[in-house]
């Protein structure tokens, strides 16, 4: 009896994962590079932030243009009793004019470049958002292939703990066993099947997290992930600080506003300066009979230029320490930011290295260590050695390190994609495997 016993474990120690493996593979397997192009394509953020940079590209387009010239049309000097006739007057005419408002020289080119860096940094900004929806996908993703495997093995273990609830009953009507095996393998088994009802709701609220993404149905089936090797950084921190400062779009962002700034502050400086205004007039006389000297009523041309005179002066100092102090926060704000990349960098180094590690460890020890340690409780329990405990204890070891295993990988893909989102260059890839 004992050994039929021992046989069914081991049985379901082997078997069950396998199953849970074939099911698997009868669902599509998800490709992340297509569901990263299919959320730069859909995403509605993405869509707004793409228009905003588009609508300041149109708009730094118009800041060098002139004002429309002005036309004007006038009767000068006639009669309020009788406006229309115009040969009693030698000063009466009609009058048409043209005039232009110009800026004074060098104020237009400042305009433009104001309005080219502040479009040049909502450009950034659309990077820097596929950046980060990049991210989020790839954090998705992993989190999705962790909780999969996590729910393979809790199966896997839900099949062996009925079978323990199984075994423990029997072995307690034939005498050969006590009533509290049978409530421990119970209890460990209700406890199971609520881990199950966890990860399940979790891997629901991971595919409408990724579905939001993708802007698409929340309840559209989100398939498996396949199994993949850890790809190595072979950058150092130094180098991925270097890879950050000249790729990361948000960086490029702030440069071009601290540039912004800049030619804000020449703008402001040549304020001070006044802008013109041209105007040509051209007036049509008749002739005018006089008792005096006749007048021929020779048209006449009128060429005049106009300027503000800059006397409001506290307006315009106000307007200069304005552009100082933007260029001061656009200064400081990349300064914040290159900071906040190096400690970013260095964490997120650290933990991916302490993660490889952990996978290693528990690949090439911990969890061969289990294995072994279930199979001498195994035969242990077979010739009565050890109580019951000692093996649901050794199955939960093994349980445990396994999950343990796939968290540290799923952990270190999502650091990986958050250290590519940071400096702004992809790393590596993760290779398929059939064995993670």
């Amino acid at each position: 009896m004992k050994k039929l016993l021992v046989f069914v474990v081991l049985l379901h120690l082997s078997l069950p994962f396998a199953t849970a493996k074939s099911e698997e593979k009868k669902v599509h397997a998800e490709d992340l590079h297509l569901l990263v192009a299919a959320a730069v394509a859909n995403n509605p953020e993405l869509k707004s932030s793409e228009a905003r940079w588009k609508m300041f590209a149109s708009r730094a387009k118009q800041a060098a243009a002139l004002e429309d010239p002005m036309f004007m049309l006038k009767l000068q000097n006639v009669s309020p009793s009788d406006p229309w006739v115009l040969n009693k007057d030698p000063q009466s005419a009609k009058v048409i004019g043209l005039s232009q408002q110009l800026p004074f020289w060098g104020k237009r080119a400042l305009r433009q470049e104001v309005a080219n860096h502040e479009a040049e940094s909502w450009r950034w900004a659309v990077e820097e958002r596929k950046l980060e929806l990049t991210k989020m996908v790839k954090e998705s993703y992993y989190q999705i292939w962790g909780v999969d495997k996590e729910l393979a093995v809790v199966d896997k273990n839900l099949n062996l703990l009925t079978d323990f609830v199984a075994i423990t009953e029997l072995k307690y009507s034939l005498g050969q066993g006590v009533q509290q095996d049978i409530f421990k393998a119970a209890l460990e088994k209700s406890r199971m099947l609520e881990m199950q009802i966890i990860l399940q709701q979790q891997r629901k609220s991971l595919e409408a997290t990724l579905n939001f993404l993708l802007h698409r149905p929340g309840n559209t089936p989100v398939g498996t992930v396949s199994d993949f090797s850890l790809p190595q950084v072979a950058l150092s921190p130094e180098q991925l600080y270097a890879s950050a400062t000249e790729q990361r779009a948000q960086v490029k962002s702030l440069t071009s506003l601290e540039r912004k700034s800049e030619a804000s502050q020449r703008l402001a400086e040549r304020e001070k300066y006044p802008d013109f205004n041209l105007s040509l007039e051209y007036m049509f006389r008749e002739p005018v009979s006089t008792t005096m000297a006749p007048d021929p009523g020779d048209d006449m041309v009128s060429l005049a230029i106009t300027f503000n005179l800059p006397f409001q002066q506290e307006k315009r100092r106000q307007m200069r320490i304005e552009s100082s102090y933007e260029r001061i926060m656009a200064t400081e704000e990349l300064n914040a930011l290159k900071s906040a990349l190096s400690l970013t960098i260095n964490e997120t180094v650290v933990q991916l290295e302490r993660r490889r590690k952990l996978v290693e460890l528990y690949k090439g020890g911990i969890i061969p260590q289990a294995e072994q340690s279930l199979e001498s409780a195994l035969v242990s329990y077979q010739v009565g050695k050890v109580d019951f405990l000692t093996l649901l204890d050794s199955r939960m070891n093994l349980f445990n390190s396994e999950r343990a295993l796939y968290d540290s990988q799923s952990e270190y893909m999502m650091k990986l994609a958050q250290l590519e989102a940071a400096t702004g260059t992809e790393l590596g890839t993760a290779n398929a495997s059939q064995h993670p």
